[in-house]
């Protein structure tokens, strides 16, 4: 057993007991949880008393050799878990109520994943171990600093600190200067879209959605009583002057400019200055959901929409679901100083605030850096997973699939030739079990194209390996049958 002295008052007067090389350490865990190993071991073990001090993160740090950012994380744990207690200025205790728990400490957890979801499924995220750790720790801390804010009715637009962390994330990730006040926080893109649209349109108003398009955006829109028009898009995305005439006094309009959902294109700085000339011009708004924009490939991130236009006419919808996971259920939107009241208003009389608990903890991550290391190490994850799906489904499609390499988002599209039936696609679909959509489902009025949209983050390799080669075997077969049929014909 390796004995740590410290000069902490109580234990600091003998060795503090900690074994890091007993049967209870994971020798391949990170330095982090094999501290906290070690620490649990020792308090459960009873080898310290409730409510003595632990040593200080620097001394610990010396002392192990570990580095004082796996000190703070093993302690930021024990804390979460409820074996040591922590206040400000006085430092780190073991916990006066030891939980009840087996003695051998916990094993590492694996990434979480969304196990339950078949491979292609969109929206599934991946959030690596040390960021759950990392959150686990700051919703523990702000539980225990559980104060007033919780007991009344909040500000509608959501606490200013957490508002204040996402204008700070906007300005360095998205080149989007905002003041928190222009910032309101919802439970994602879809709320924010309702909310906005009752604030600023009246009944049976028109909106211009992409054809080919997100569906829900465009079900949102008509379920509260306005009017989808469906304006199509090219390889410069939405084609304006085709809204102009679908549309001509249409008051708002939907769109995914830096990553086109469902088929990837980036709208063009022509066609994105075309669109905040006719916003300008019909005194319209647009509503940018940048709902993956974190997630690029290939180079920097793309300026924002509401970047060029500095919120004037754009209206900036983004979310967490992608960058941490779906179920926190919080997304934000960015405003125009003259919506600020009207949106404000709507919001209070729709369901009065955002949930508050929540918040403080995506503020830590934010502010803390946590926020950011998770997605440089996800990206990564997920452009393996990019690259081995679209690899996957070129080669063994045997040229039946068209899948370009998508330099951003969460997805990509496979197609068939623009002349095979749509019913090609279902019936591989249908076969192969997969996931995911067809990419004939996203169309309004435009002609489909027969193809799927396949999601690619929150999958294994593996998974998305053997699924991908079910479907391309099943395009194959499908594309046969057809053949033959139309032979006999």
């Amino acid at each position: 057993m390796q004995k740590i002295p410290t000069n902490s008052p109580s234990p600091g007067k003998a060795e503090l007991p900690l074994d890091l090389t007993g049967p209870h350490i994971t020798a391949s865990a990170s330095a982090a949880h094999r501290l906290y190993q070690a620490l649990c071991e020792m308090i459960v073990g009873g080898l310290v008393k409730p409510g003595e001090p632990l040593p200080p993160s620097r001394t610990l740090a010396k002392q192990t050799g570990f580095r004082r950012n796996a000190v703070v994380t093993a302690y930021e744990r024990l804390i979460a878990d409820g074996f040591a207690d922590a206040t400000v200025g006085s430092g780190t205790f073991v916990a006066a109520r030891i939980p009840a728990r087996a003695t051998e400490p916990r094993k590492p957890k694996v990434v979480v994943e969304a196990p339950r979801q078949g491979a292609f499924s969109l929206g599934c995220t991946h959030i690596d171990e040390r960021a759950v750790q990392r959150f686990r720790a700051f919703v523990g801390r702000r539980m225990r600093a559980f104060g007033s804010e919780h007991l009344h009715y909040g500000d509608p637009r959501g606490s200013r600190e957490l508002r204040a962390a996402i204008a700070d994330h906007l300005l360095s990730a998205r080149g989007l200067r905002c003041d928190p006040d222009q910032i309101m926080l919802t439970s994602g893109t879809l709320h924010a879209l309702r909310i906005v649209l009752s604030a600023i349109l009246k009944p049976n108003d028109r909106v211009w959605c992409e054809d080919p398009g997100y569906p829900a955006a465009r079900n949102t829109i008509a379920h509260c009583g306005y009017r989808a028009v469906p304006v199509p898009v090219d390889q410069h995305g939405m084609r304006v002057a085709k809204g102009r005439t679908a549309g001509a006094n249409a008051r708002a309009a939907y769109v995914t400019p830096s990553h086109q959902f469902p088929l990837g294109v980036q709208m063009s700085m022509p066609r994105r200055l075309e669109l905040l000339d006719w916003a300008k011009q019909a005194g319209a708004f647009v509503l940018e959901d940048d709902y993956d924009s974190e997630f690029r490939y290939d180079g920097a991130p793309l300026m924002s929409l509401a970047g060029i236009d500095h919120l004037q006419r754009v209206i900036y919808m983004g979310t967490f679901a992608k960058t941490l996971f779906p179920g926190l259920r919080i997304g934000y939107c960015a405003l125009p100083e003259r919506l600020i009241g009207d949106v404000t208003a709507a919001r209070a009389a729709l369901d009065r605030f955002p949930g508050t608990l929540m918040e403080g903890a995506v503020a830590d991550m934010l502010n803390s850096g946590a926020f950011a290391a998770n997605l440089k190490r996800v990206r990564k994850l997920y452009r393996e997973a990019r690259d081995a799906l679209a690899e996957t489904l070129e080669a063994r499609s045997d040229g039946a699939l068209s899948v370009p390499v998508p330099s951003q988002g969460l997805h990509l599209v496979a197609r068939f030739d623009p002349s095979v039936e749509l019913s090609v696609a279902a019936g591989a679909k249908q076969a192969a079990g997969a996931e995911g959509w067809l990419l004939a489902d996203t169309y309004s009025r435009t002609r489909p194209l027969p193809g799927f949209v396949l999601g690619f983050s929150g999958h294994t390799v593996p998974q998305l390996v053997a699924s991908a080669e079910r479907l391309a075997r099943e395009s194959r077969a499908a594309l046969r049958a057809k053949g033959k049929s139309a032979r006999r014909a």
